[in-house]
């Protein structure tokens, strides 16, 4: 991805983040609370088999997508 694009995933991340942080459920497995940011960095991983980062810019919009999608349905 390129500069401009991954600046711009991080903002929806850091943006979406924000709101979510409130939304997501505890978990056993973190004491402390949960990170959403990871949360989103993880899905973002885990659905497209690597980072953010690394994910090619013709997926940018797959990407802004899925993070809304965690930001409606926060598990």
């Amino acid at each position: 991805m390129n500069e401009l694009n991954k600046k711009r995933v991080w903002k929806k991340i850091q943006l979406s983040g924000e709101k979510l942080q409130s939304l997501l459920k505890p978990s056993y497995y973190h004491t402390n609370g949960r990170n959403a940011y990871a949360h989103i960095a993880l899905s973002i991983k885990e659905k497209f088999g690597k980072s953010y980062k690394d994910i090619s810019d013709d997926k940018l919009d797959e990407v802004l997508i899925h993070i809304d999608y965690l930001l409606e349905n926060p598990n």
